[in-house]
């Protein structure tokens, strides 16, 4: 009997350097929208940029770098990078 079907290779969630690598830019892009989040609310300028923001700069910001944190989450936690196997 054989149970080549049954045994998978082993890999789980951030076993491999493409997934610790994306779940740290997702990690990254979290703080980034954080970033975007308060200095919006605070009607700040932001630190390199110099950008003036207000609550719906801060907003946009928001949420489209927490759509990249989310997208690059799902790619650590799903994808393998199939170069190193």
């Amino acid at each position: 009997m054989t149970s080549s079907t049954a045994n998978s290779s082993g890999i789980g969630p951030f076993d491999g350097l493409f997934q610790t690598g994306a779940a740290i830019v997702s990690v990254l892009l979290f703080l980034v929208a954080v970033v975007f989040a308060w200095t919006g609310f605070q009607g700040m300028t932001l630190f390199v940029v110099g950008t003036e923001m207000n609550i719906v700069t801060g907003a946009i910001g928001f949420m489209l770098t927490m759509f990249f944190a989310i997208g690059a989450l799902i790619v650590a936690l799903f994808m393998d990078s199939g170069f190193d196997h």
